[in-house]
Order: structure tokens, then C-alpha cells, then sequence
């Protein structure tokens, strides 16, 4: 996918962990352009990709800000991207191996 499109999906997945909080402010185009090492011009595109999306506002003057109940709306997307593209085909590899509920440990170690 093209460099803004997975700058966008990075910076969403960042907004589903809460980095940063709802209704604060993202890092500014040029922070992200020289974390990332990117033109500023590509950061601009991924930030207008996440306002497509419902997710950011640009408030004139201030910068991006994080909309509230952008996070809800991220979760409800993954989950059924998930359950739609992802399950199935790692439901069946744990039939294949022969991997019970029980085999899996949901705990972090």
C-alpha cells in the first residue's frame, strides 16, 4: 500500500492503544514527517486519510486533534475485519494443529 496509507493505519493503530487520548492533539505533520523520515507532504495525506475516516479533526491554528469516539469506532472496524478476514483462517490452522481452547493461553507472559 502506498506510504501514506501505512503511515495512516500506524497512526490509527496508535489510536486504538489511546495514544494519544481522545480530544488531545496529534503530533505536529513536521514531529511525525521527521519521526518517521518522511515528507511532510506524505504525513499531511495520511492525516487527511484519518479525517476521512472520522477519526481526527484539524482545528485551525492548533493542529489535529483525536475525536471522541474515534477509538470506538477503530475497535468496531478491527473487530469485524477481524472476525471477517482474519478468524477463519486461524480458526482453521488450530483445527489442523489440533489446538483445544484449553491449549491457548489468553494471559500475557
Amino acid at each position: 500500500s502506498p506510504i501514506y496509507q501505512q503511515l495512516a493505519d500506524r497512526l490509527a493503530v496508535q489510536l486504538l492503544d489511546g495514544d494519544p487520548p481522545e480530544g488531545q492533539a496529534l503530533p505536529s505533520v513536521r514531529n511525525l514527517a521527521s519521526h518517521y523520515l518522511i515528507n511532510p507532504l506524505t504525513v499531511g495525506r495520511a492525516l487527511q486519510a484519518l479525517v476521512e475516516q472520522d477519526l481526527v479533526e484539524a482545528r485551525r491554528g492548533l493542529g489535529m486533534y483525536v475525536k471522541v469516539g474515534a477509538r470506538t469506532r477503530l475497535r468496531t472496524a478491527a473487530r469485524e475485519q477481524f472476525l471477517r478476514e482474519e478468524w477463519p483462517a486461524l480458526r482453521a490452522k488450530l483445527r489442523r494443529l489440533g489446538l483445544q481452547p484449553q491449549d491457548l493461553n489468553w494471559e500475557k507472559q
